[in-house]
């Protein structure tokens, strides 16, 4: 015999499942989220140790071979020293770049050139605590 009320299974969610879903998701999304930013701070400031090693080490490319510094950033890439000069990864410009004259050598005479050191041109602080303008 067919009764005119039938009882349907339950399809779906309730709102209180919903809600713990929503709440264990907004929970672990709360964890995700610094743990991803201080990722992409780490890979920046390697990115930044790896850019300052590389000028560096054109700079010192550089003097070696021509025996006097280079006037400016552009002078490495013009000699093939540098393909291109890297972008600073905290200011996103290749413009921010600070370069360091030479001081006096140890004869006192002031040697050739402009860019001895180069610094990032960053006022952030790294995660360790010092300033990247410092590296």
């Amino acid at each position: 015999m067919n009764s005119i009320f039938r009882y349907r299974t339950a399809t779906g969610f309730t709102l209180i499942e919903l809600l713990i879903i929503m709440s264990v998701i907004g929970i672990l999304f709360s964890i995700a989220v610094p743990s991803y930013k201080n990722s992409l701070i780490k890979a920046r400031e390697s990115v930044l140790m790896e850019d300052l090693f590389q000028m560096r080490s054109a700079i010192d490319a550089y003097f070696a071979d021509n025996g006097r510094y280079p006037d400016s950033l552009e002078d490495l890439t013009e000699g093939k020293y540098l393909r291109s000069i890297p972008r600073d990864p905290f200011t996103r410009s290749a413009e921010t770049w600070v370069t360091t004259p030479p001081a006096f050598s140890s004869s006192g005479e002031l040697a050739e050139g402009q860019v001895f050191d180069v610094h990032s041109g960053s006022n952030l602080i790294s995660l360790g605590g010092t300033p990247y303008k410092d590296w």
